[in-house]
């Protein structure tokens, strides 16, 4: 019988898949009303909200970089919210990570003549190379596959500003990317950061695991300050404040699950026990309290040395 993080997980991956549009007619109906809403968080930075992952735009005399992408019907939409900002076309696209709520429009933007960047995993996944659930990730059409692609980072200097991307290692998934404008003093973590509106989503399945979403956020928060503005994978525009109450959630939850496991409890009784339900406070939440605590019981059952040996591998991959 499944669980229902994998319910959850199954459906998850299922609309992140960029093959898994619905038909043409759906598409038109689900996208019709979405509007793409610009804020302005810096010179030259803004971020679009739409319906998928947060978008970040950085635009400039050097052409304009957008992170992520949202779903595929949305990119006319997109391009004539980048417009509506002073911005040229989109010349660099970077994923945070392979899901289609925030690559989906890779296809399009790839065949206008976008340079598509990512994390090693992300092309894999996205042409297939890697395996999730059960079986392989459908491929994805060539113009949408990274075409440069990274490890650990790259730098890109562009527009008066050092753009840094950082790889942050089995965390929402083994291959999340978080973005750094240094001198805007901006930074967008994809869905390593869930802001106030549902629990983590952590993706066991495309090697996620959230010790590592930990690891990276307290890696991120000692390099921000008060200024900073943090674009979250999904909600509002964040502060260092914020980050840290989501680090603080975290911790809270991730210690809970492990003293209810040395103490000898089931899963099911840990749920019971409702470690989350102070935040679980969202009854449209994309993840539920119950399913947080599942993917954290799960993160667990890999040891802390597999999963610092996981990121050893990758350093030297």
């Amino acid at each position: 019988m499944h669980t229902l993080l994998t319910r959850t997980l199954s459906l998850a991956l299922l609309a992140a898949s960029p093959l898994a549009m619905p038909a043409h007619a759906q598409e038109t109906d689900r996208f019709a009303t979405v509007e793409i809403k610009a804020e302005k968080l810096a010179e030259g930075i803004a971020v679009l909200v739409g319906q998928g992952g947060n978008i970040g735009v950085s635009y400039g005399p050097d052409g304009t970089v957008l992170i992520d992408d949202q779903f595929a019907p949305l990119t006319p939409k997109i391009e004539a919210a980048v417009a509506a900002l002073g911005a040229e076309p989109v010349r660099y696209l970077i994923n945070t990570h392979w899901h289609g709520d925030h690559s989906g429009g890779n296809e399009n933007f790839g065949k206008a003549g976008a340079m598509i960047l990512a994390h090693d995993h992300v092309r894999e996944r996205l042409s297939g190379q890697q395996e999730s659930g059960k079986g392989n990730n459908p491929s994805a059409p060539k113009e949408a596959l990274p075409v440069l692609t990274y490890h650990d980072g790259i730098k890109l200097h562009l527009n008066g500003d050092e753009v840094q991307a950082k790889h942050m290692p089995h965390a929402h998934t083994d291959g999340d990317s978080v973005i750094f404008w240094k001198k805007a003093n901006v930074i967008h973590m994809g869905d390593i950061f869930f802001n106030k509106v549902t629990l983590p989503f952590v993706d066991l399945e495309s090697g996620g695991n959230v010790m590592g979403i930990l690891a990276a956020v307290e890696k991120i928060i000692p390099m921000v300050d008060e200024q900073t503005r943090i674009i979250p994978g999904h909600g509002p525009v964040a502060s260092k404040a914020d980050l840290i109450a989501y680090r603080d959630m975290l911790k809270t939850v991730i210690d809970a699950v492990k003293q209810g496991r040395t103490d000898g409890k089931s899963l099911a009784q840990i749920q019971a026990m409702k470690p989350a339900a102070k935040w679980d406070v969202n009854k449209d939440a994309f993840i539920s309290g119950d399913a947080f605590v599942e993917a954290v019981y799960k993160s667990l059952e890999t040891p802390a040395h597999s999963h610092d040996a996981k990121s050893h591998d990758e350093r030297a991959h």
